[in-house]
C-alpha cells in the first residue's frame, strides 16, 4: 500500500466528507454497489471511514462467477459482509415463462422487463427505510450521466441519492485501487470495464466507450437498467 498523490488524496477526503455529510444529513444512508471499480473505492471509504452506512449489492441470478468472488473477497478483507438481495422467484419464472430464458435480446422493452425484475426490484426492497442511497456514477461515463448532481432528490425511488465520485475520472479510479492493493473483480484484467448481468455484458476492444460492452445490441442512449434514469434532468428533480 503506497501514500495517494496530494491531488488524490483531496479527492478522497472531499468523498469522504461528502458520505459523511451525507450520514448526517439523512441518518439512514445505504450504498448500492455494482462491484465495478467505483464501488471497491467506495466500499473501502464506507468501511474504513463512514462504517454506518449499509453495504448491499443485488445478485441478479445471472452474474459472472469472478463477481462472486470479489464479493468474498471484499469480505474477507474487511470482516465484514455485503448484504446480499436477490429478485423474487416468482417474478424471474413469469417474466421467463414469458419470453424465454435469454428473451431480454428480443427488443429493449423485453431487456427493461428483466432489469427490473432481476434487478430494480430487489432494489427497492433494500433501499425501503433509508432516507439516502450512495452510488459510484461519474459525469464522464456517460452523456445522461453527465447531468447528474452530487445530491439530489430521486423521485422514482423517493429517497435522496448521494454520488461522492461525481468528479473523479477513470484514472483517479484505479489510482487508488492500485495505491491501497485493493480487490476488484479480475474481469477488468480481461477488457471488461463495465461488468453486469453475465450474458449482457462483453469485452471490449481499446478506445471504445467503456460502456459499449452493455447491452451491446442496443443503442448507446438507452443502456441503462432503470436505477440511474436515461433523462437525468427530467427524472430526478432538486431536493423538495
Amino acid at each position: 500500500m503506497t501514500e495517494l498523490p496530494p491531488a488524490l488524496d483531496g479527492l478522497a477526503a472531499r468523498s469522504v466528507d461528502a458520505l459523511r455529510d451525507a450520514v448526517v444529513r439523512h441518518g439512514k444512508v445505504c450504498y448500492a454497489s455494482s462491484l465495478g471499480p467505483e464501488s471497491i473505492v467506495l466500499t473501502d471509504m464506507i468501511w474504513m471511514q463512514a462504517p454506518s452506512i449499509e453495504i448491499f449489492t443485488v445478485d441478479t441470478g445471472r452474474l459472472y462467477p469472478q463477481s462472486h468472488e470479489l464479493i468474498e473477497r471484499l469480505q474477507h478483507r474487511y470482516g465484514r459482509r455485503i448484504k446480499i438481495y436477490s429478485p423474487e422467484a416468482t417474478a424471474v419464472e413469469s417474466w421467463i415463462e414469458r419470453h424465454g430464458i435469454n428473451g431480454f435480446r428480443d427488443g429493449r422493452e423485453q431487456r427493461l422487463g428483466c432489469c427490473a425484475a432481476r434487478k430494480i426490484a430487489p432494489f427497492r426492497r433494500a433501499v425501503a427505510g433509508f432516507s439516502a442511497w450512495v452510488t459510484g456514477i461519474r459525469t464522464d461515463q456517460s452523456a445522461s450521466r453527465a447531468l447528474a448532481r452530487s445530491i439530489e432528490w430521486d423521485d422514482i425511488h423517493r429517497l435522496h441519492k448521494v454520488s461522492p465520485l461525481l468528479d473523479w475520472r477513470d484514472t483517479d479510479v484505479w489510482a487508488y485501487i492500485h495505491a491501497r492493493a485493493l480487490p476488484y473483480h479480475r474481469l477488468h484484467d480481461a477488457g471488461y470495464p463495465s461488468i453486469g448481468c453475465a450474458p449482457c455484458t462483453r469485452a471490449i476492444q481499446p478506445g471504445d466507450d467503456p460502456r459499449s460492452g452493455r447491452w451491446w445490441w442496443e443503442e448507446g442512449s438507452s443502456r441503462e437498467c432503470g436505477l440511474h434514469p436515461r433523462r437525468l434532468d427530467a427524472l430526478v428533480t432538486a431536493e423538495p
